[in-house]
């Protein structure tokens, strides 16, 4: 697994969102962008994370912060994890693994004593030329938002 580390040039990607509109790096251009990488949709961890960004999406757009959630999860199951806690931002649905992989958060795992390939929860906040400026390893699901204003 190599990941992004801080200082690094995001590579451009292209994804799709929980509604199927097309989504760059690129349209970022110029903004600064948090992007957050979540195992599964509607998982209790999951959950309390992009609830807490949505509960401090505005401090976080005053700062000029966008945000990217990411998981590898249908385009269905972004759209009912979204409609469900009314996230303001979008859900790319990363089926594919294509963003997964240019952050470089998929490989070894384990959980309750088993081994097996899936996503890191991390978290990456990109400034205005696309390039990393910190990357947050431990995400503290229920105060990220605190992580970030850090």
């Amino acid at each position: 697994m190599k990941t992004l580390q801080v200082g690094d040039k995001v590579p451009e990607f292209i994804s799709k969102d929980q509604d199927g509109n097309t989504i760059r790096l690129s349209d970022y251009h110029g903004k600064k962008l948090i992007v957050f990488f979540y195992p599964k949709a509607s998982t209790p961890g999951c959950t309390a994370e992009a609830c807490n960004l949505r509960d401090n999406y505005s401090v976080l757009q005053s700062q000029g912060y966008e945000l990217l959630g990411v998981s590898a999860d249908s385009e269905k199951r972004q759209t009912n994890f979204r409609n469900k806690y009314d996230f303001p931002f979008p859900l790319l649905a990363d089926e594919d693994h294509t963003v997964i992989n240019t952050f470089g958060v998929w490989g070894p795992k384990k959980f309750m004593g088993r081994e097996y390939d899936g996503i890191h929860r991390k978290t990456f906040m990109i400034n205005e030329e696309g390039v990393v400026t910190k990357v947050i390893d431990k995400v503290k699901t229920k105060d990220h938002a605190a992580q970030l204003l850090d």
